[in-house]
């Protein structure tokens, strides 16, 4: 599968009988039914390490892009119209800000490894903490309440998977807890916030600025008015997307495959 296609349904299932091994590029798993699958004796592998370091090293780029607001500075710099340039045009700091981990797996780890470079405070989120080491090895500190983490945060970045839990976990009263400086970052799932809440947000600078790699749906019909929002920046869900971690997914999906069709064990299985 790749980019969510085929759609893997009981149709589906049913016109492949000898089905034995779906292999997902990516981490993410919210597009299947696990149990339909495993009803059907069919196994389930992904993607789940090789996408961190460079969805971190996105989840950074987009946050330096939104504060150093580089998108509208390219657009000054290369417009017609500019006669000179203004010398009130500011941005905001990253260095010592605070920034808000929502999701400490893998990818949030990686971010935090960066951040720490930049001299930021570090809070994060996580359903259980991580172990002491890995906290002090960051800087980092752990809100077991996700509110503390929203009220002290200058960036609020957001990895964590889609489940039921963290579906639209960011929504109207999570934003307001925000600081209308703030600035939301999202390099996990669309769904993890409410995209109308978010809108009304952002026109009504209840928060500052929004950086998204994912949106719902995925691209946004070319009226949204995300699409229209000066402080909000919107990439392509890329967040993966070089040439070497794409090239090591496709090999890991392929030998996941083959596995599944030698009846070995899968490599990355999803249990």
């Amino acid at each position: 599968m790749w980019y969510h296609k085929p759609d893997i349904n009981e149709e589906l299932l049913q016109s492949l009988p000898n089905l034995k091994v779906v292999a997902s590029s990516g981490v993410g798993i919210d597009h299947l039914d696990l149990k339909l699958l495993s009803s059907y004796g069919v196994k389930v592998a992904n993607n789940p390490f090789v996408v961190s370091t460079d969805t971190a090293d996105f989840g950074m780029a987009l946050m330096l892009a939104s504060a150093r607001r580089i998108v509208e500075g390219h657009e000054m710099a290369v417009s017609p119209d500019t006669e000179y340039f203004p010398a009130d045009w500011l941005a905001v700091e990253v260095s010592g800000a605070a920034l808000g981990i929502v999701g400490m797996g893998a990818i949030g780890y990686k971010v935090a490894e960066r951040a720490k470079a930049f001299e930021m405070k570090i809070l994060y989120h996580n359903r259980n903490p991580r172990k002491k080491e890995e906290e002090s090895a960051v800087g980092a500190v752990y809100c077991k309440k996700i509110d503390d983490l929203l009220q002290q945060s200058d960036f609020v970045l957001l990895a964590v998977n889609l489940t039921p839990q963290t579906h639209k976990l960011i929504g109207k009263r999570e934003l307001e807890l925000m600081k209308p400086t703030a600035t939301l970052i999202n390099i996990s799932r669309g769904l993890v916030v409410d995209q109308d809440a978010l809108v009304e947000a952002l026109q009504n600078k209840v928060i500052k600025a929004a950086a998204l790699d994912v949106t719902y749906p995925e691209p946004l019909p070319r009226d949204h008015p995300l699409l229209k929002l000066k402080n909000v920046i919107i990439t392509p869900h890329v967040g993966s997307a070089t040439k070497k971690t794409r090239w090591i997914m496709m090999e890991e999906m392929a030998e996941s495959i083959e596995a599944g069709l030698a009846g070995l064990p899968v490599p990355r299985e999803v249990l």
